[in-house]
């Protein structure tokens, strides 16, 4: 079969993805799997088709899967107990009322490391109001700098499961992609800041009913040193272990050896997992088997989805069309704009956020020799960039776009022209900040 002819099938493939998952509505899963399936047996008629299709499965939930159900722990925790609102209300102490949207940036920045930005929303939208009557600040602005402060580090760091997919995807390294990604998600949550208190300037404070959001006596919540505790403790670790591992730990230096065995991603969140247990007011194995339980109920579809991405991703590179398609990009000279680009399309053409990540990981995976980015720089400038088109654009196909109308009681018009629009200054920002980095460490 011609190179033209299977380049043909792959875009195929990726465009009935998106008429499946955004038209249809069918299950990312099934969705992934039917075409994983469909284009391996007619673009692979000589080789093992299920077998190209386990060790897809099974390579992404190797490098993966722990990291998943380790996280939801965490997040299912601080969601349960209200560590999350501990965190906020912290935060809002520190900052003072007048500064109640920088507060809640914060406070979204940071619960957002461990808890999915739907949900994170879900969790403090009810804060997101308390936050605006008490500052007598336009509720737009409150609400829209939560929810584009939680979307920036979901689509930039691994500890969210397209990023954590497609860093097995192009094999990167995960402990340095978790660095990046929350430095890079620091300047895109900034920008919607700035551009959503533009955006809302003219706008004038209604009183609004209050809100129950939140949970009004202090003494119901966790210590805040106790909440930050899962969530910083992992991050400090794996920023060591991934500087061991740059420095290369001399064989005899137990002490450095150690450091770098609990800095590694899945030692690091599990230690962060058994720190979330103690915010736990019951600590009786039936309360925690409970929230084992909830953590693994939210953890499998995610599972489930993130492994048939790998699936998908090992049947293109095992077509040839990646590297095909390198070369040719290569001659454009458009470099890291090429994943960039095919995940803002597909961002914007079937709304999730992590499927537009996978499948870009999956095109652009056998791209990076190519392009030149198959060094461990290269690999992780390319992962930023596709989360970076990741982010653009948000609208009415995504549901954490219904998310945040529905939640912060704000109709889709104001949705769309406000949240909407920043996601696209935040994917432009975020991109021109990878690209400029390029230049000094590419």
């Amino acid at each position: 079969m011609s190179i033209v002819t299977l380049s043909i099938l792959v875009l195929l493939s990726i465009v009935l993805i998106v008429i499946l998952t955004s038209v249809t509505k069918l299950n990312a899963f099934a969705s992934l799997f039917i075409v994983a399936l469909l284009l391996a047996m007619i673009a692979l008629p000589d080789k093992d088709v299920v077998q190209i299709l386990k060790e897809g499965f099974g390579s992404t939930m190797a490098s993966i899967g722990f990291l998943i159900i380790f996280g939801a722990i965490i997040a299912v925790v601080l969601e349960k107990t209200g560590g999350a609102i501990s965190i906020a209300n912290y935060i809002l102490s520190k900052t003072g009322h007048g500064k109640a949207a920088s507060a809640m940036g914060i406070t979204g920045f940071v619960v957002g490391l461990p808890i999915f930005c739907d949900s994170g929303y879900i969790i403090m939208s009810g804060l997101a109001k308390s936050f605006s009557t008490k500052a007598k600040i336009v509720l737009p602005f409150i609400a829209f700098v939560l929810a584009t402060s939680l979307y920036s580090v979901h689509c930039l760091t691994p500890t969210h499961p397209g990023a954590l997919a497609a860093s097995g995807i192009l094999n990167a390294n995960i402990g340095m992609l978790i660095l990046l990604g929350t430095l890079f998600a620091i300047p895109a949550a900034v920008a919607a800041f700035f551009w959503i208190k533009w955006q809302t300037r003219k706008d004038t404070y209604k009183e609004t009913e209050p809100s129950k959001g939140e949970i009004g006596n202090e003494e119901q919540l966790p210590p805040v040193s106790l909440s930050l505790l899962p969530i910083a403790t992992p991050l400090v670790l794996i920023a060591i272990g991934s500087l061991l591992a740059i420095m290369k730990v001399p064989e005899g230096n137990f002490v450095l050896k150690g450091l770098a065995f609990i800095g590694q991603p899945i030692i690091a969140l599990l230690i962060g997992t058994f720190l979330s247990l103690f915010l736990l007011k019951n600590r009786a194995v039936k309360s925690i088997n409970s929230i084992l339980e909830s953590a693994i109920e939210k953890a499998g579809p995610i599972l489930i989805v993130t492994g048939a991405g790998g699936m998908f991703g090992l049947v293109i590179k095992e077509t040839g069309v990646g590297a095909y398609a390198g070369e040719f990009f290569l001659q454009t000279g458009l470099g890291l704009a090429v994943p960039f680009l095919i995940a803002s399309i597909l961002k914007t053409a079937q709304g999730s956020s992590t499927v537009a990540i996978i499948t870009a990981a999956s095109f652009v995976a056998p791209m990076l020799s190519a392009l030149e980015l198959d060094s461990e720089t290269g690999k992780l400038l390319a992962m930023i960039s596709i989360g970076a088109g990741s982010m653009m654009v948000s609208h009415a196909n995504d549901s954490y776009f219904w998310v945040i109308s529905r939640f912060s009681g704000i109709n889709s018009n104001t949705t769309l022209k406000i949240y909407s629009t920043t996601t696209i200054v935040m994917g432009t920002v975020t991109f021109l900040c990878v690209w400029l980095t390029s230049f000094f460490i590419l």
